[in-house]
């Protein structure tokens, strides 16, 4: 008896770690949103934004060479507009390997959309180096980092908030300086957590952070979320208000190298004028 279950017991854990592995090393899944905007004329072409987040670049799952393999999977997908919403690097002890900022940042310079790359920083992305990290994306022209500021990127208004999860975001200012630009309102920001003060009139906001738990369980939901409104905005779509949350389950891990019951995302979303 004792031996049976201890070779069911085996199976279970193989089973697990098999699932770990694929749900932690797999490709990204690709998720697909459209929503209709009034700010674009009747007529006007598609916007589409591919949204990362939680790189996470870090032995032993996330070397440089797999983002710059994501990065061309990214390119494939051939977005108007590629959004990253922080966490480039993770520092965990679990680490097999940690790699300079000039490492983590130079596969995100084969990025490759009309209208670019917009970023902003993440919690790790501060307790790692963000003045290294900040001073190697400046020189790559196709990325634009938003800190608590706001830009006109084609014919979006986007905004980007710095990181809620260690002090470091200013919403309203990022918000004022939205004012004088055109198009459909767009925040980027790291935590979710900041969509309840994010103004009605801003139509998207994209998210990142919670890994939708990293480690979940079967039927749902996770034993934590990083979030301080629990499952709510921790993963997926959420419409509150006539505003649009998109929090992606992110592409990398924190604290433990590995996921499971969530996967690697990546989402699509597509932002076009209403139907006549």
């Amino acid at each position: 008896m004792f031996k049976r279950l201890f070779l069911i017991a085996m199976l279970i854990g193989l089973a697990v770690a098999a699932k770990a592995w694929s749900d932690t090393m797999g490709d990204p899944v690709v998720k697909r949103l459209a929503i209709e905007s009034g700010e674009l004329a009747s007529g006007a072409p598609p916007i589409t934004i591919a949204l990362i987040s939680d790189i996470h670049v870090a032995g032993p799952d996330m070397p440089p060479e797999r983002l710059a393999k994501i990065v061309a999977q990214i390119n494939a997908l051939e977005p108007d507009l590629v959004a990253i919403a922080g966490d480039l690097v993770s520092e965990k002890r679990t680490a097999t390997h940690i790699y300079t900022a000039e490492e983590i940042v130079t596969p995100l310079g084969e990025l490759n959309a009309p209208l670019g790359t917009v970023l902003v920083p993440g919690n790790h992305d501060h307790w790692f180096d963000w003045p290294g990290l900040s001073a190697e994306l400046a020189k790559h022209d196709n990325i634009t980092v938003l800190v608590n500021e706001a830009t006109q990127m084609g014919p979006l208004a986007v905004g980007g908030v710095d990181d809620d999860y260690t002090d470091h975001d200013d919403l309203p200012a990022a918000v004022a300086q939205m004012e004088s630009l055109a198009g459909p309102r767009i925040i980027l920001t790291h935590s979710p957590d900041v969509f309840p003060q994010v103004p009605v009139d801003v139509a998207l906001v994209l998210a990142g952070h919670t890994h939708c738990g990293q480690i979940a369980y079967p039927w749902g939901g996770s034993p934590a979320t990083m979030s301080d409104y629990g499952d709510l905005y921790a993963c997926g779509v959420v419409e509150q208000h006539g505003k649009t949350l998109v929090t992606t389950g992110g592409l990398g891990t924190s604290l433990l190298p590995i996921r499971l019951f969530t996967k690697p995302e990546v989402w699509l979303i597509t932002i076009r004028p209403p139907n006549p």
